[in-house]
């Protein structure tokens, strides 16, 4: 019994020791240098929501992205929420049937679906088939890389024409945009430029949490 019990709390202090590695490590990649925060963890200061205000609220230091469609924009100070080359981190959770996404380089609206900039999609179980981190409508992406009820990290990074999207690290789309690039009606403007960014609600029936949302300007 002795044996068992020293193994289990050998167990419990190396898990705990890896927990506050992990901590650790997010405290010094929060703490890196370029990197600001966009969200606070306690409210909505900075951002804007379009359509349906309700859809957005702040629970447990996270943005929950539940309700109408309706987009949230960044209107914060952070370069004057207006950002062309850079390199944006969040932590992503989905549930079943949820679809969002990650607007970049997109502009302020009151309603409808973003008409500039170019969405990141977040989905791993919604009947639309462009998964997370594809480029919706320009270069989607098929396969479910995280499964729901999971939190995963999602990055995008813009330098010029090029756009690289990951989860957890991996990469998921490498694109650069064309000159001229042919896009279907409706996402004319689906164009790299620069703008703000903003989270999506798309549907009562979608449920997506945000938190650790930091950008890093790169030149």
């Amino acid at each position: 019994m002795m044996k068992r019990g020293l193994v289990r709390t050998l167990s419990l202090a190396t898990a705990f020791v890896a927990i506050a590695s992990a901590c650790t490590m997010n405290v010094a990649q929060e703490n890196a240098p370029g990197w600001q925060a966009l969200f606070d963890g306690r409210s909505l200061d900075g951002w804007r929501a379009s359509d349906a205000p309700g859809s957005f609220s702040v629970v447990d230091g996270a943005i929950v992205v539940h309700g109408p469609r309706s987009h949230l924009f960044y209107v914060g100070a952070v370069q004057n929420h207006d950002f062309r080359n850079f390199e944006l981190k969040l932590d992503v959770l989905t549930f079943q049937n949820a679809n969002s996404g990650v607007y970049f380089h997109t502009e302020w609206q009151d309603k409808g679906w973003p008409n500039k900039g170019y969405e990141v999609q977040v989905n791993n179980s919604h009947s639309d088939t462009s998964r997370s981190a594809g480029l919706w409508g320009v270069r989607d992406f098929r396969q479910v890389v995280v499964p729901d009820g999971r939190w995963f990290t999602l990055t995008v990074r813009v330098e010029g024409k090029r756009v690289v999207t990951l989860i957890d690290g991996k990469t998921i789309v490498d694109y650069t945009e064309e000159p001229n690039p042919p896009r279907e009606k409706g996402l004319e403007q689906r164009l790299i430029a620069s703008g703000t960014f903003a989270l999506q609600g798309h549907d009562p029936g979608s449920e997506v949490h945000y938190r650790n949302i930091r950008v890093r300007v790169l030149p």
